[in-house]
């Protein structure tokens, strides 16, 4: 038998397994009727694992793992069409509605704003992007920032969590974990690291280099290039600045902005030394408060699954199963539960998608913890 052949005898099995799914899914919206009608909910661990074992029966031992998985997929996308048509709207789902509702049209023009770092900072640089006439308060720490907006010190707050070429700022994403926020707009823009001096130092006089962590690294194979040159952190690219202003060494350079340089009277030295030219870091403006804008097409969560094997297949299958697509899903450790994860997970769907009220439920019921970070757009 050719190819040919070959292909075309599984176009027909295709066929019929799809004939076979949409009766088996017509079936399924049976069972939701007979669940509504009597009061039970759309998953039944117990039925699932007693399904998924007599699959493995059936399969055999060669093809047990992938019958396992093709049917995990199956069942994901069977308790999506049941969610979709009882219209399962969970607490939190009013809760997002009501903040729809409730939002202006416009996201604001004027607003209290905390940054970490001192004028000049990339936050602050952000946080005008964002806002037309902010009012930014600095604070020198990511935690002094959080803190600033529980207390109630500023209405908004713009963080950086995550750059085109270092990753994410871990810093930032573990303190997500221990305060209550929500975000309501985020923002990439372009990172030009330029090194500045005092006026008169000569390139070759150079021989430590400020800035932050992440400026060093996206910058490393410029420092290396200088030779007998030492990169010291520092907690900002404007703090950076700031030090090399008020240090009067002319042995010492910072890694800034060109705003920085010209707000701290610095004279540059060389452009555009990170080691790729298309840098760009994200940050995410956060309030106290629910607010949903309308073009909000960016759903954020934070959640802690099971231990069990393909307990995250799982939370990706739903993703699938509503057609929705995942932007970023990072992972960070919890310190106070030996060895478990918790997931940030970024994914496009809307404020006003049909699919928002399904996902919710298929994420409630299959996560230990699962917490609603905002439904937003984003800024180029």
């Amino acid at each position: 038998m050719d190819i040919k052949e070959l292909r075309n005898k599984i176009d027909g099995i295709d066929k019929e397994i799809v004939r076979l799914y949409a009766e088996r899914m017509a079936v399924s919206s049976q069972v939701a009727d007979y669940k509504r009608e009597n009061g039970l909910p759309v998953l039944d661990h117990k039925r699932e694992r007693e399904l998924l074992d007599k699959i493995s029966d059936l399969a055999g031992d060669e093809l047990e793992r992938y019958a396992r998985v093709l049917y995990e997929s199956i069942l994901a996308t069977s308790r999506a069409y049941q969610d979709k048509k009882l219209g399962i709207a969970t607490s939190l789902y009013s809760e997002i509605s009501d903040s729809r509702e409730q939002t202006g049209k416009l996201f604001p023009e004027r607003a209290s704003v905390a940054c970490q770092g001192v004028e000049g900072a990339y936050s602050q640089i952000a946080a005008e992007g964002l806002f037309r006439l902010p009012s930014i308060s600095y604070y020198n720490t990511f935690e002094d920032v959080f803190t600033a907006l529980d207390e109630g010190k500023c209405k908004y707050a713009v963080l950086p969590v995550e750059n085109s070429t270092a990753g994410s700022v871990n810093k930032v994403y573990d303190l997500m974990r221990t305060h209550k926020f929500y975000i309501v707009r985020s923002m990439r823009i372009r990172i030009e690291h330029n090194l500045f001096a005092l006026p008169g130092t000569k390139l070759s006089d150079i021989r430590e280099i400020v800035s932050h962590e992440q400026a060093l690294s996206q910058s490393a194979d410029y420092i290396a290039s200088l030779q007998n040159v030492r990169a010291t952190p520092v907690l900002n690219t404007a703090i950076a600045a700031e030090t090399v202003k008020r240090s009067g060494r002319h042995d010492l350079g910072a890694l800034s902005s060109r705003a920085c340089g010209d707000i701290y009277g610095l004279e540059c030295l060389a452009s555009s030394v990170q080691d790729r030219g298309a840098n760009y870091t994200r940050f995410i403006c956060i309030s106290k408060e629910l607010e949903i804008y309308p073009g909000a097409d960016r759903t954020s969560f934070m959640m802690v699954i099971s231990q069990r094997p393909g307990s995250l297949y799982r939370i990706l299958s739903k993703l699938n199963a509503c057609g929705i697509n995942m932007r970023k899903l990072e992972s960070r450790p919890l310190p106070d539960k030996d060895f478990q994860i918790m997931f940030y997970l970024d994914a496009d769907i809307s404020a006003y998608s049909p699919e928002l009220p399904t996902l919710l439920a298929e994420l409630q019921g299959e996560c230990e913890e699962l917490r609603y970070l905002g439904t937003y757009s984003e800024e180029f």
